[in-house]
């Protein structure tokens, strides 16, 4: 036995489970908006942060406490806490690709399932995504769309082979697993000339998508439909799968349905997250987020699904190519990537 190996591991341990709670008190600051009414303000005592919040001081002065012994606000002494302004992006700024906010989100509704998963790791059964607590698929939209605004239209579609020209003169686009309708409603907005649809199996995601395109003003390019990646029907010069594809049941079998609905010289756009072809790759701090949250919510989806094919969330490109290629695609090349992203360009 080797001591030191045995109490480092006990440090980092109780490290972890200080993460793991940290997660709900961040979540909370966020529905509170403590970090937005800390964000720029200098240091601030639990009073002071009380009157501005109207929220109880001596809760604050505990989630403060917790705040700083976890690196997330500075303690400048005599009671005051300091939101760093590089924190406050990643914490409040949701225009920001560094936004982060969101994955805390989706984790606090993701653990609330251990009981459910526990029993899906005895029998091997699935777990569906609308099965999950509600907050996920907000969550989902806040940690994913960040990157979405910052890159879709300005980054990705330019770097696909003639397609932002096409979608400017007027195209049409379908966003297949387009949960809330982040993306489907940044397609909408950019490429006004273009029909855009957005298909999720899941009603709730579509119900919260056609209220937040109403509330921005879009609706006469675009619509939502329910659906899976192998039920839409049409011809479409783009079909989009965003972070989708590895949640799939049969995602061969969804990109073999796109080839029959994709117009002859049409793309099939495929953001996937980050990954390296091999687990020795992903053994870095992106590679664990993203494995936890394929065991808890990507690999259980799919295997709720015929086939259950159960990609998870960090497949790498390889085998990525080997679904695409092998459902009759000629051709997948990468065209961007992100530090939580990998973005490719899938033709016949």
């Amino acid at each position: 036995m080797n001591e030191q190996r045995l109490m480092n591991f006990v440090h980092k341990s109780v490290a972890d489970i200080g993460a793991l709670v940290n997660g709900s008190l961040v979540a909370i600051g966020d529905k509170l908006g403590l970090y937005r009414s800390m964000a720029g303000q200098g240091p601030l005592t639990a009073a002071e942060l009380a009157a501005r919040t109207g929220c109880a001081e001596r809760y604050l002065q505990e989630w403060l406490s917790a705040q700083a012994a976890n690196g997330y606000v500075a303690y400048d002494g005599e009671g005051r806490f300091a939101l760093p302004d590089e924190h406050a992006v990643a914490l409040t700024d949701e225009s920001s690709p560094a936004c982060v906010i969101g994955g805390f989100q989706m984790g606090v509704a993701s653990v609330q399932s251990t009981g459910s998963l526990t029993e899906a790791f005895r029998t091997g059964a699935g777990f569906g995504w609308g099965e999950h607590n509600s907050e996920l698929f907000e969550g989902c939209e806040r940690f994913f769309g960040p990157s979405y605004a910052n890159f879709l239209t300005s980054t990705w579609i330019p770097a696909m082979d003639g397609m932002a020209a096409k979608l400017q003169s007027g195209a049409r686009i379908a966003d297949v697993g387009c949960g809330q309708g982040a993306s489907t409603r940044l397609l909408a907005a950019a490429y006004p000339n273009s029909t855009i649809v957005g298909i999720d199996p899941h009603s709730g995601s579509l119900e919260a998508a056609r209220k937040e395109a109403a509330d921005a003003g879009l609706g006469t390019n675009l619509s939502f439909e329910t659906g899976t990646a192998q039920e839409f029907q049409g011809q479409y010069d783009l079909v989009c799968f965003f972070d989708t594809l590895h949640d799939m049941g049969d995602p061969a079998g969804a990109c073999r349905h796109v080839l029959d609905q994709l117009a002859p010289d049409g793309a099939l756009l495929i953001v996937e997250p980050n990954a390296g072809d091999r687990i020795e790759d992903n053994l870095n701090p992106v590679g664990a987020a993203y494995y936890a949250f394929s065991t808890l919510l990507c690999t259980p989806n799919s295997l709720s699904q015929e086939v259950g094919t159960a990609l998870g969330a960090q497949a790498g490109e390889a085998r990525l190519r080997e679904v695409v290629t092998g459902a009759g695609f000629g051709s997948l090349r990468r065209i961007a990537d992100t530090p939580f992203n990998i973005v490719l360009e899938a033709r016949r």
